[in-house]
């Protein structure tokens, strides 16, 4: 049985570069720090720097740790995300990420 704790809001991550088509405007970096990782699911670290970016999801729920962002779903509600608050992403959403404020939340994806 492993057990442990990560300092959530101060674990140093990993680069994990945007491609270029997914970069609207600014300069976004995207970095990450794995927790757990099984076939069904994986549980990490997240951050994205100010700028906006596209994305299309997959099955999530996240805490926001810090920072603010703007999440416009296509087809879909337009989400105002900040510290503390839990989101639910859906696969296969196509979404715009507006970040106002580097953001880091923790996420849980299924499958």
């Amino acid at each position: 049985m492993t057990c442990y704790v990560v300092p959530a809001a101060s674990q140093p991550l990993t680069a994990d570069p945007l491609a270029s088509d997914q970069i609207v405007s600014g300069n976004p970096q995207v970095s990450v720090h794995d927790i757990l990782e099984t076939k069904d699911l994986s549980v990490g670290i997240w951050q994205h720097t100010a700028g906006v970016s596209t994305d299309v999801e997959v099955d999530e729920i996240f805490v926001v740790l810090s920072g603010r962002a703007t999440i416009e779903v296509a087809a879909g509600p337009t989400l105002q995300v900040g510290p503390g608050d839990v989101g639910v992403l859906e696969a296969g959403a196509e979404t715009t990420w507006t970040v106002h404020e580097d953001l880091r939340k923790i996420y849980i994806i299924r499958g």
